[in-house]
């Protein structure tokens, strides 16, 4: 069975860098063909894929958000980090991690997930 979970700060200030991390269990995130991807979901809005690292290293970004996003990983500790840059309120939301199990784009689909974090709220205010 294949664990996720999400971790780090749930308050962060307009302009400065979110940062989270994906800790997997029972299972390597550097095997078999997965896209360990971020989404998130403002209040009141659809959930959003954020962009994701593949088991090979690769990483793809939504391009909305592409010039502030970056995500790696640390393959010793199995995880997978999140960095949002310039963050502003519109920023607000619950953000999880989650195993794709395949790539057909940008938009969101449950059915392309196998496994999700229990999910962080993270807002953005001074």
């Amino acid at each position: 069975q294949v664990q996720l979970r999400e971790s780090g700060p749930g308050l962060v200030k307009p302009s400065q860098t979110l940062s989270l991390t994906c800790t997997v269990s029972g299972g390597s995130i550097t095997t078999n063909s997965y896209l360990w991807s971020w989404i998130r979901q403002p209040p009141g809005k659809g959930v959003e894929w954020m962009g994701a690292i593949h088991s090979n290293g690769a990483t793809y970004y939504n391009p909305s958000l592409k010039s502030r996003t970056s995500i790696f990983r640390h393959t010793s500790k199995n995880q997978f980090t999140l960095q949002l840059s310039s963050v502003t309120p519109e920023d607000t939301a619950v953000y999880y991690c989650a195993r794709r199990t395949r790539y057909t784009g940008t938009r969101y689909y449950s059915s392309e997930y196998d496994y999700r974090g229990q999910g962080t709220q993270v807002t953005v205010s001074s």
